[in-house]
């Protein structure tokens, strides 16, 4: 699906479930990681994570439309617009759309960095690597070395 064919989709959702018009340009975002979509206040287009129609197909990625669509229509109509407004979960709910993003539950696994200090042999785990030229044990301000990384699964 492409960026076009995403817009008169949620041109499409829009007049079918607010009875109002989309009038910006909706986009694919690769860099959204854990989040559905977005709605930019700013230029009120809206994002929306390729992952959602590659990985849970159509009807999941209308959910997330509906969801973004009421941030719109909300903001642009003047009222309260985010997720803890009680105007946003009314329309949610009456629409049908998504509440929570699946991509959420669909990341399980996180790698982490292990290293050790040659000195007190004090063991650290690490999600992001460092420099060990530049950092040292924070016990006993030793070399630390660089083991491995593990990968969890959660």
């Amino acid at each position: 699906m492409t960026d076009l064919e995403l817009t008169a989709l949620v041109k499409k959702v829009s007049q079918e479930y607010f009875g109002k018009p989309f009038i910006h340009q909706a986009y694919f975002n690769s860099r959204l990681k854990t989040t559905g979509g977005r709605f930019h206040l700013r230029d009120r287009n809206i994002d929306i994570n390729p992952k959602i129609y590659q990985d849970f197909g159509k009807e999941e990625l209308v959910g997330v439309i509906k969801h973004e669509l009421c941030h719109y229509h909300l903001y642009n109509d003047g009222l309260p617009a985010q997720h803890k407004d009680r105007a946003f979960k009314i329309l949610l709910q009456q629409v049908g759309g998504s509440r929570f993003s699946p991509i959420k539950s669909s990341i399980h696994n996180k790698t982490y960095h292990i290293y050790e200090c040659a000195n007190c042999k004090h063991i650290y785990h690490r999600v992001k690597k460092i420099n060990t030229r530049r950092y040292v044990c924070g016990k006993c301000h030793g070399k630390l070395k660089y083991i491995k990384d593990i990968t969890i699964l959660s």
